[in-house]
């Protein structure tokens, strides 16, 4: 099991789908070595240098964390079916009710769809809310996922830009 990164007063949670099979090995949240979680995030300015996957918990110290929708690892994130999607999404609201940080960035346009139960889903920040936190929908930074590491960077970077004009 890969334990969340959560305390309250965080600026972001990042939501992935659920853990690969090296994630669930390492026990570290986006651990493949093609996956660019850890280099979008820091070039996006999230860090202030890039962090290896058995670093996580330094997240803390720059006020963000890491949650999933989904438990069950898989080798690619298709293999989860949409009735687990749906109640990770019902847990994942629990999750931010309880900690409630200023952004969730659910990493993956299909799974927030399927979560939440949405249609049309632009990316970027989204009308819904949980109580005072944000919802924004962000690609999936996953080496299976055809966008450029510019194209990620620059939609992760919209996310910071954001929380920093709202002094968080």
């Amino acid at each position: 099991m890969i334990n969340d990164i959560l305390e309250p007063g965080l600026r972001v949670v990042f939501c992935g789908i659920n853990p690969g099979k090296s994630s669930a090995h390492t026990g570290f949240h986006f651990a493949h070595p093609g996956n660019r979680f850890w280099k979008v995030i820091h070039l996006a300015g999230f860090t202030d240098r890039q962090l290896k996957p058995e670093e996580e918990r330094h997240l803390l110290d720059t006020r963000c964390g890491i949650t999933k929708l989904v438990e069950r690892p898989t080798v690619q994130a298709n293999e989860v079916d949409v009735k687990e999607l749906h109640e990770g999404g019902r847990n994942l609201i629990k999750k931010i009710e309880d900690f409630q940080p200023d952004a969730l960035a659910v990493l993956g346009k299909k799974a927030y769809e399927q979560a939440f139960s949405q249609r049309g889903v632009k990316w970027g920040k989204q009308k819904l809310k949980i109580g005072k936190t944000e919802i924004w929908v962000l690609p999936n930074p996953s080496g299976l996922n055809r966008a450029s590491l510019d194209k990620l960077v620059e939609a992760y970077r919209e996310l910071d830009d954001a929380l920093v004009a709202r002094g968080r």
